[in-house]
């Protein structure tokens, strides 16, 4: 009996280098998937200045790579813009759609919440398409996710209606005590 084996791959910090093929893989998703509710594919210039603000945040913006090839890529930001969300980050997680099931996704995932658990970070959310993308709702099952809400036809993309599932872990200790000022 023959075991396919994985191809080993590397988990690190996003570079300005590595932005067209971020930019490349997110408009597959813009394009022909429901995991973004964006219509039109962002420009490289975009993808490189959502990538610096969340750089100058401290947040985590990674890319799972094999080889030289970019498969994959997550990072967190800011969940809302007003002061009282500053302890809450929101994940994204995208991957090739040929480098699924790998163990990618929870690779990438798992330094994105261990790097905001070093941070003064203490809740992450979630924010999932529904009908897109069963794997994200195990990905962030598995990985200590929780549903908190459903928020059915808030978007309309491809000629339908999509609904969201809203997902919540704590980070570090969560909400069980004040966190330090920032």
């Amino acid at each position: 009996m023959q075991f396919a084996t994985r191809p080993a791959f590397q988990i690190r910090d996003a570079t300005l280098a590595d932005m067209p093929a971020v930019q490349a893989l997110y408009a597959h998703y813009v394009l022909h998937e429901l995991a973004t509710f964006e219509l039109i594919p962002t420009t490289l210039e975009e993808m490189c200045s959502r990538r610096q603000a969340i750089h100058e945040s401290g947040l985590p913006y990674l890319v799972a790579q094999i080889g030289h090839e970019v498969v994959g890529y997550a990072y967190a930001a800011t969940y809302r813009p007003r002061p009282a969300y500053r302890y809450t980050v929101e994940d994204s997680v995208y991957l090739s759609p040929n480098h699924k099931g790998m163990g990618l996704g929870a690779a990438l995932l798992g330094e994105v919440i261990r790097r905001c658990e070093q941070g003064p970070w203490r809740q992450m959310v979630a924010v999932i398409t529904q009908g897109g993308t069963a794997g994200s709702a195990e990905l962030h099952q598995k990985m200590g996710f929780l549903e908190v809400g459903r928020m059915p036809n808030v978007g309309y993309k491809f000629n339908r209606w999509v609904g969201t599932l809203i997902m919540q872990r704590a980070l570090g200790e969560g909400g069980n005590s004040s966190p330090e000022p920032f």
